[in-house]
């Protein structure tokens, strides 16, 4: 739980499946700006991966690629912004959002906020690593601890579903992302994000308190990553 926050309720998973295109939509066309094609955008060929993995439509995806490189006549602009602040029981987290109304997402986000506490620019931020996080699954017996040394992840530690999730620095995350399948590693997804420094151990009502106001927070439409300090 610590490097991204997910919902843990498959159920729940499944219902937001139309979130998680509009999600990786928004993603898509902030990429496309520089350029349309994924093999000379590694930044856009990466999401598209992603959005194949989590079985995105062709056209959905088609269609998000031409808004965001301004082929299709629609002029759309999204802001990348960042909130920093603690849930409940001072747990520190970082919510990125991608909107087209800052105002609106500032006010509402400040709501969604108030069952915790919203901080300044920096007031969480300093607690937590900015790196690039890459999920991968092992091809027959590829031994992650090899994988990482040779394609230069600065560690790696146990995913969902047997995956792996490699820890890099930023600037190296597309180099690593093409030289993991040599070492019998499959890309699931990769982005840059915020791991914490210091996750704290919560348990019982505590956890379920902060499990509620997480869900509250990833929900809103224009929240695209939701980075906590609790440990699995």
């Amino acid at each position: 739980m610590g490097a991204q926050w997910k919902a843990k309720h498959k159920e729940a998973a499944a219902n937001a499946k139309g979130r998680i295109f509009g999600k990786l939509s928004k993603e898509i066309m902030i990429a496309a700006r520089s350029g349309p094609d994924p093999d000379m955008n590694p930044r856009l060929r990466l999401v598209v991966e992603q959005a194949k993995k989590a079985s995105m439509p062709k056209d959905t995806l088609e269609r998000a690629i031409k808004k965001g490189a301004g082929l299709s006549g629609e002029v759309v602009h999204y802001e990348r912004t960042l909130y920093e602040g603690f849930a409940p029981h001072q747990v520190p987290l970082i919510v990125e959002c991608l909107t087209d109304n800052l105002n609106r997402t500032v006010a509402e986000i400040r709501v969604l906020f108030r069952k915790g506490q919203l901080g300044s620019s920096g007031s969480v931020s300093w607690d937590f690593d900015h790196v690039g996080m890459i999920e991968a699954s092992p091809v027959g017996d590829a031994d992650a601890d090899v994988a990482a040394i040779e394609a230069g992840a600065q560690d790696f530690e146990p995913a969902e579903d047997g995956a792996t999730l490699f820890i890099t620095e930023p600037t190296d995350l597309d180099a690593v992302c093409k030289a993991l399948p040599e070492f019998g590693f499959s890309v699931q997804a990769a982005q840059l994000g915020y791991r914490p420094k210091n996750p704290m151990s919560l348990s019982g009502a505590e956890l379920e308190e902060v499990e509620t106001f997480l869900e509250a927070i990833d929900a809103h439409d224009d929240v695209q990553n939701v980075y906590v300090g609790l440990a699995d």
